[in-house]
């Protein structure tokens, strides 16, 4: 059984969670309320894909970026 894509690489719920500053539960409820993709482990341990939390990432920055200070 192939799990993800072939050569992708998968981050643990710390490792995602230093790259959007936040705690490692936060990370586990995105991933149950759907925010964010996961895979489980045989051993039932979330694993994300490297390139959907870096496209998230990038997401949530440039929205960060586009919002326009009040005068």
């Amino acid at each position: 059984m192939t799990i993800g894509h072939v050569g992708e690489r998968l981050l643990t719920p710390g490792e995602v969670a230093a790259l959007f500053r936040v705690d490692p539960k936060t990370v586990t409820r995105w991933a149950t309320a759907g925010r964010i993709g996961s895979i489980r482990t045989p051993g039932g341990h979330r694993r994300f894909r490297e390139s959907e939390v870096k496209a998230l990432l990038a997401e949530l920055t440039t929205e960060a970026g586009d919002q326009s200070t009040p005068m």
